[in-house]
């Protein structure tokens, strides 16, 4: 039986993610054997509740407001404009829906007061619900578990060494500072990345290690291949081969045991056999619907046939932590404290995301 590892290095990482396919494949398979069962995959559904203006400038993101992209924004949904899309999700195979917000971090206040009531509502289904809203307190991760929050997502995106090429207005230690008070509530942990933006090997390593070595390992990581959308600094980067995503796949399984590895941005560029190279190859979930946030992702229709040609079953939710508890907003133990927390703005200049930028303008 595999053993979790909570101390794994770059170069032990860089020797597995470059081991013959074959070699690689057969250990990630059997460690995924060992911890889940192979022939059940988790759907999720993610939300994007506000699109749009964010003030970051992550060289990836279509919603940096510093970017010409063309997504059009939009404020915050209704909590009856969410219900009605989870049960829409619900009823087409999915038990866990993801609510994005592009904000930098949560700030508390009749918005934030919205989100938790979207949580409170969404539990009460019997989904599984996460939520993707920028860096929170330790108050304000207690608030969210209190609602019924199943997950919070905030990935690191790559090494800590590559995150500097990447974004400059957050540091990669207010990531960190964010899984911490997520993890000082019984909310779980999604936290991954994105390859294709033209790190190396060694900062997908690097990243794995950053992951791996939290105590205990997210119970969730994400694996994007980066979509480049046109108006981004990313915007000619290279589609990543498939076979780079099933290597990361497989070294995820392999340094994370027990995790579920989600198969997520860039599945519109993978075949049914890649995607079911990437199954084998660990990664048991998958988002579903039409849009990722604002990138294309395959049909859910085409998901599910996929499944059975598979003998894919979908997860149900709550099998790996218990439902949550919804506390009603009036019976809360944790008042908004009006936190105005100093999170960290590098302020390096990375070039080109300054020409995107400046481009955007003309």
């Amino acid at each position: 039986m595999s053993i979790t590892k909570h101390n794994w290095t770059k170069d032990e990482i860089i020797a597995i993610y470059n081991k013959p396919m074959m070699d690689l494949l057969y250990e990630a398979a059997t460690i995924h054997r060992e911890k889940h069962d192979p022939n059940v995959v988790q759907v999720s559904t993610l939300l994007s509740i506000k699109t749009g203006g964010c003030p970051e400038d992550c060289g990836y993101c279509p919603q940096a407001a510093r970017y010409n992209t063309g997504v059009e924004g939009n404020d915050l949904m209704s909590v009856s404009q969410v219900k009605a899309q989870a049960l829409r999700a619900k009823s087409s195979g999915s038990s866990r829906v993801c609510m994005g917000a592009a904000w930098r971090n949560v700030k508390d206040g009749e918005e934030f007061d919205q989100v938790l009531e979207m949580v409170r509502t969404i539990n009460k289904l019997d989904m599984e619900v996460c939520c993707t809203l920028g860096m929170i307190t330790e108050n304000q991760a207690q608030r969210l578990a209190e609602a019924g929050l199943y997950a919070y997502n905030h990935n690191l995106d790559t090494s800590e060494d590559y995150y500097k090429d990447v974004i400059s207005t957050r540091a990669f230690e207010d990531r960190l500072e964010t899984i911490e008070n997520v993890r000082k509530t019984n909310v779980t942990v999604c936290s991954g990345g994105i390859i294709g933006m033209g790190e190396s090997i060694e900062d997908r390593a690097g990243m794995l290690v950053a992951l791996s070595t939290l105590n205990p390992q997210p119970e969730s990581v994400p694996i994007n291949a980066l979509v480049a959308v046109e108006g981004t600094p990313m915007e000619d980067e290279k589609p990543v081969e498939i076979w780079e995503m099933i290597r990361m796949v497989a070294t995820t399984r392999i340094v994370m045991p027990e995790t579920q590895v989600r198969l997520s941005a860039g599945r519109t560029n993978m075949s049914r056999e890649g995607q079911a190279m990437c199954f084998f190859a660990g990664a048991n979930s998958i988002f579903a619907g039409d849009k990722l946030l604002t990138t294309p992702n395959p049909d859910v229709h085409e998901d599910m046939k996929m499944f059975e040609l598979l003998g894919l079953n979908p997860q149900k939710p709550f099998t790996k932590v218990s439902q949550p508890k919804t506390v009603e907003a009036e019976d809360s133990q944790f008042a908004p404290l009006g936190e105005k927390p100093r999170w960290s703005r590098p302020g390096h200049i990375i070039e080109r995301n300054l020409e995107a930028s400046i481009k955007s303008k003309i």
